[in-house]
């Protein structure tokens, strides 16, 4: 029994494609007397996205997969926790040209053996057996770019319309030599065909943000999104509709399986009308294969078994009831449900897969040079995105954009926080007068800008950017595009608001607190608050990055935060600090931008309080002197340099650049992860 190579495919930095089959002929629609669009030709070339994808069977070898138990250092559990089955030594194959429906009762690893056969969703499973195309081992790069996948949870962007979430796709996974006019035609087509006219201009919505479309049309929508490129394997396509639609989207299943397409499916109790399209059937029970085979033989299979389907009865749910467990019948249900799977082991059926498992150990290659070249042409085009870089970062961005200037109470919500915040402290240190007891509250202000800019838009960041991983991964994974392009998207769209957010605050606390009044100085002191802020976010961005999860992300990231504010220079003089933590000044923005605030404020000024000769109290002449000019405040209270300013600013460019990319290689290596 040999491991299933799931290797992630590279991402970022070499492209990758997704081969599709080109689209069918149109087929029969959901709404009855629906007008066809002016649409694509049904064999249009240019709509085809691969042949690679055109006629390919799928077949599956003992397949084991576990739970993977992973010892976790602060777990002090003396009992090591074992691995369950999920799967157990379960094999199959679905042909070209058929249709395959998986059923059987909750938790029968339906959707699990799906997760195999599209190799995703795997990163916490233990995977043992093979899949095969067309006869040859593959890997889980070769499995993704002829396979489509609609999984049971639907992931979209609240704020987009259904026709812009289909146009989004159309612009990424559709050939890219479309013409604009070809993609709406196509995305028009689709629409029509789901019965999304009605909500096509309306936002998508989602249970946590605000009410969009129902949940069917939710469903139909995640469906719609791969057939605009022509799915050969579907997961759930029927959970959340009512029958009629169920029926009608297997009846578009079954006109795609009939142009030599690949389609398999899992449903749990479909009505006996859908249960008539499904030509092959796998019933799965606790893990173990109860049958496969034909749909029109599993009745004649159980009935040699002694199990009699009554009359007038829907054989789905007859299955069904066969192998549920039911509450207070669990050792029996149990035993029957074993009883089937064994006497599966030993029918025509099983001895049927036995053979091809072993033809398949001893083939080494492909039966015929068509499914060599077959084979050969998936795995040389799958390094290839559907469409350049630049169409990606294009469309990414207007996405991006788009969310933005829609969700604008966030933005206004941001605004007032900081409108309000900054208002609260210029009152706390309302024109400050430039004198001996105003020293400290002036450099105690300075430091608070940076405080403030640098909390503020760390825990904005880490909110927002976690919530919209699983659908980068998502579409990651099915190759729309590549990770270096979201995440230059993401920073460029959040760019301006980082922007403007510091603008904002330093423009009123500048002048309420009283700092130096050269329009120079003011200029500079901006500058410094953007690259504090863009410091801020990117600290973010690594934090959410690694995490991938909001709540630890906001548990971990204010304790980290603490040490860069601890060293910033203004808690503890840097001549003061042990040599063993000296080093971790040099990783603090704050202890950069606070040293270029400093100089900002105190380079040109002078103190006209301090006294000389009889003026001078008993107190004064203590103390040794009195600060005389901005210049002692810089080198005697903090041992800052003068001349460390433009090196400061380019070095919160640098640190900026490098927490970036600290993130990007974080958000990187999570991608990889299936």
């Amino acid at each position: 029994m040999s491991k299933l190579n799931v290797k992630p495919k590279p991402v970022g930095t070499s492209p990758t494609t997704r081969t599709s089959t080109p689209p069918p002929t149109p087929s029969p629609t959901l709404t009855p007397n629906t007008p066809t669009p002016a649409s694509l030709p049904p064999n249009d070339n240019r709509v085809n996205q691969s042949p690679a994808s055109k006629s390919i069977s799928i077949s599956w070898h003992a397949i084991r997969v576990l739970s993977r138990v992973s010892k976790r250092f602060y777990d002090c559990r003396k009992t090591q926790e074992e691995p369950i089955d999920i799967l157990k030594n379960v094999s199959g194959e679905a042909k070209a040209g058929q249709l395959l429906a998986i059923m059987g009762s909750s938790g029968a690893g339906k959707t699990t053996l799906l997760n195999v056969l599209n190799a995703r969703n795997l990163s916490k499973l233990t995977v043992k057996g093979t899949v095969r195309l067309n006869g040859q081992v593959v890997d889980a790069n070769a499995i993704t770019v002829v396979s489509a996948y609609v999984q049971q949870q639907d992931l979209f962007v609240p704020l987009l319309t259904v026709r812009e979430h289909l146009k989004f796709h159309s612009l990424l996974r559709m050939n890219p030599n479309l013409t604009k006019k070809e993609r709406q035609d196509r995305v028009n087509q689709v629409i029509l065909e789901f019965s999304l006219t009605k909500c096509a201009d309306t936002r998508i919505g989602s249970s946590t943000t605000f009410k969009g479309i129902s949940g069917g049309e939710s469903k139909r929508l995640a469906f719609a999104s791969e057939i605009l490129t022509n799915p050969s394997i579907i997961d759930e396509p029927t959970s959340g509709l009512d029958s009629f639609m169920a029926e009608n989207i297997v009846q578009v299943l079954k006109s795609m399986a009939s142009k030599s397409r690949t389609v398999i499916c899992t449903i749990h109790q479909p009505s006996s009308q859908v249960f008539k399209l499904f030509e092959q059937l796998l019933l799965l029970a606790d893990g173990r294969v109860a049958y496969m085979g034909k749909t029109d033989e599993a009745m004649n299979y159980f009935s040699s078994l002694g199990y009699q389907c009554p009359k007038n009865f829907n054989p789905a749910d007859f299955f069904i009831e066969q192998l549920a467990v039911i509450p207070g019948k669990e050792i029996d249900c149990k035993i029957k449900m074993n009883n089937i799977c064994d006497n599966y082991t030993t029918s025509q059926f099983a001895r049927h897969m036995i053979s091809k498992e072993e033809l398949a150990t001893n083939d080494t290659g492909l039966d015929t040079f068509e499914g060599r070249k077959l084979l050969t042409d998936v795995v040389l085009d799958h390094y290839i995105y559907k469409t350049s870089c630049c169409r990606q970062l294009q469309t990414v961005f207007w996405r991006s954009m788009l969310v933005m200037i829609r969700e604008p109470s966030v933005t206004r919500v941001r605004l007032i926080q900081t409108v309000i915040i900054a208002m609260m402290l210029g009152i706390v240190y309302w024109q400050q007068e430039l004198n001996q007891k105003s020293i400290m509250n002036i450099n105690g202000a300075l430091f608070l800008l940076i405080t403030s800019m640098s909390f503020q838009n760390t825990m904005a960041v880490i909110n927002t950017f976690c919530a919209e991983q699983p659908i980068f991964h998502r579409e990651h994974h099915n190759a729309m595009y590549r990770v270096d392009v979201y995440f230059i998207s993401k920073s460029i769209a959040d760019l301006p608001i980082f922007a403007l957010i510091p603008t904002v605050f330093v423009l009123i606390y500048y002048y309420m607190v009283g700092f130096n009044p050269k329009f120079t100085a003011f200029l500079m002191a901006i500058l410094i608050a953007i690259l504090i802020t863009q410091c801020s976010v990117s600290f973010g961005y690594f934090m959410s990055c690694v995490t991938s999860e909001a709540t630890m992300a906001l548990s971990i990231g204010p304790p980290l935060l603490m040490p860069i504010v601890l060293f910033g220079g203004f808690f503890m003089n840097e001549s003061t600090i042990p040599a063993v933590f000296a080093w971790m000044k040099y990783i603090s923005w704050f202890y950069y931008g606070f040293e270029s605030l400093i100089i900002n404020q105190w380079k040109d000024l002078k103190l006209e309080d301090c006294p000389t000769g009889a003026n001078v109290t008993t107190r004064q002449l203590v103390s040794g002197h009195c600060i005389a000019s901005g210049k002692q405040v810089i080198t005697e209270v903090f041992n800052f340099d003068e001349k460390h300013l433009i090196r400061n600013i380019f070095l919160l460019i640098l640190l900026s650049s490098v927490l970036r990319v600290m993130a990007f290689i974080a958000l990187f290596v999570r991608s990889r992860q299936r």
